[in-house]
């Protein structure tokens, strides 16, 4: 019996973990699209005008990802979280990067409004990355939460596997850290 996609991810997460580099040359091919699709959610977000592309962003997790010393994945689902946090940061610095090249320009602070409907407002990266900041110093689950849905991508369902948490828990969490960021994000 031919082996699944998500087992396939698994195994070769788990040799890469034990110190095969080749394991991770395997894998990229097997998770690209998925990555894409990831970073073409995140870049949905952005501003328009934004120079980075979602190839461009695929292609700098990768470089991060070469980079780690120790990798220990415990699954497809906790690698594609971890590779959520690793693009927050890409575009967090690339926001950076670009505000300091304005020599201190910087964009409208704009809410995060209801992250639920599908049709959202451009967010100011670096805005969100510092609420998300504080957030996580009063309550890492929620911070974690709004991560995983909003920037990967994920349902309910899917938050609640990689965190191994129920849905009903996971519910209630991004309700309170939606209401929380409003609050957080919301101009005066």
């Amino acid at each position: 019996m031919p082996s699944s996609p998500s087992s396939d991810v698994t195994a070769l997460l788990v040799a890469w973990g034990r110190g095969d580099s080749a394991a991770l040359t395997d894998l990229m091919p097997v998770v690209y699209e998925e990555l894409r699709r990831q970073a073409e959610l995140y870049l949905r977000r952005e501003a328009p005008g934004h120079t980075l592309e979602a190839a461009g962003l695929v292609h700098e997790v990768y470089l991060r990802l070469v980079d780690q010393r120790r990798v220990s994945f415990q699954d497809r689902s906790h690698f594609f979280g971890v590779t959520a946090r690793l693009m927050r940061r890409v575009l967090c610095d690339h926001a950076r990067a670009h505000r300091a090249a304005k020599r201190g320009g910087s964009a409208p602070r704009i809410t995060l409004g209801d992250v639920v409907e599908a049709e959202h407002p451009p967010l100011d990266v670096e805005l969100l990355d510092e609420a998300l900041t504080r957030l996580a110093e009063m309550d890492e689950r929620q911070s974690r939460v709004v991560e995983l849905r909003y920037f990967c991508g994920l349902s309910i369902e899917e938050t609640a596997d990689v965190m191994e948490l129920s849905p009903a828990t996971v519910k209630r969490e991004w309700t309170i850290a939606r209401a929380w960021l409003r609050r957080e994000l919301e101009p005066g």
